[in-house]
């Protein structure tokens, strides 16, 4: 049932655009594209910037996840300086840089997880945690529970 509401988001996309598509992907309470296996809802989707300087700061942040991401890293991507980028992030996401960031690097290790293919040590390290704890710590944080119970649950839901 889902391949095809993957499949008609693609098809939405190709034809009105990704804003389109991912406002239809919001309405249906998916991700408007999901990997296989990857649950239906994405906290990512609350992350929608509304200008193309601060969705280009979050485009460099998803494509540079393993290393160390300041401000001025994310400030530099958008064209902005750090104080004004803080502001205008704040202002259309409605969280912090860091906030952001970290909820960018809790949802790739959940999604690595539910894949299954790697160790806890390196899915911390391919998602830019310094280590297992402070990954460990960010999914107290987001989903109220350690990283080895969201695993658990997606194998006995798989």
């Amino acid at each position: 049932m889902t391949a095809g509401i993957d499949l008609a988001l693609a098809l939405v996309e190709k034809d009105l655009g990704p804003e389109v598509a991912r406002s239809v992907a919001r309405k249906l309470v998916m991700y408007h594209r999901r990997a296989g296996g990857q649950s239906q809802f994405s906290a990512l989707l609350e992350l929608e910037p509304k200008s193309d300087r601060i969705q280009k700061a979050v485009d460099f942040a998803k494509q540079n996840l393993r290393t160390a991401l300041s401000v001025e890293d994310l400030a530099e991507a958008a064209n902005l300086s750090p104080r004004q980028f803080s502001r205008a992030f704040r202002a259309e996401t409605g969280q912090s840089p860091a906030k952001a960031v970290e909820n960018l690097r809790v949802e790739t290790a959940r999604i690595l997880m539910e894949q299954g293919r790697l160790s806890m040590d390196m899915i911390a390290n391919e998602t830019g945690f310094a280590d297992r704890e402070r990954m460990r710590r960010a999914f107290l944080r987001a989903f109220g529970q350690p990283p080895q119970t969201v695993r658990r649950i997606s194998r006995m839901t798989a």
